[in-house]
């Protein structure tokens, strides 16, 4: 009936009416699957860096930045202009400082890696780490 056997399993044919070679009667060389690569190790490593990552700003100033944003958004009801601009002019700050911060910390990387003539593999390893490091931070954001 249809195409469908009566045990209610349905049978493959083309469009022609040829039956379909089931998965099984395949080549070997064409069931062959990509595999899976296992990134369990590679995520669970970076989780537990991620966890580590340093603040960007200390903690006081952190709530000095966060206190002068309530300053701005409390002025807002009384001027909506002044306190766009002031609130502009805070983030164009936390940049300037975020941008200090990290070129501080890649002159230090860079510091480290032009101390010796000809760095070993070990000092580069570390050296990269300091960077991948750096480089979660920033996305972090």
């Amino acid at each position: 009936m249809n195409g469908e056997r009566r045990d209610g399993a349905s049978s493959t044919t083309d469009l022609t009416g040829a039956p379909i070679s089931p998965p099984s009667a395949m080549p070997e060389e064409d069931q062959r699957l990509p595999q899976a690569i296992n990134t369990d190790r590679v995520v669970k490593t970076t989780i537990k860096e991620d966890a580590k990552l340093a603040p960007l700003f200390t903690q006081d100033v952190a709530m000095d930045f966060r206190s002068r944003w309530d300053v701005v958004q409390r002025g807002f009801v009384d001027d909506p202009q002044a306190a766009v601009r002031a609130g502009d002019e805070l983030v164009t700050q936390v940049i300037k400082s975020l941008a200090e911060t990290f070129a501080n910390q890649r002159l230090e990387l860079e510091k480290d890696l032009d101390q010796s003539d000809a760095p070993t593999t070990e000092n580069l390893r570390i050296a990269l780490r300091q960077y991948r490091s750096f480089f979660e931070r920033l996305l972090s954001i």
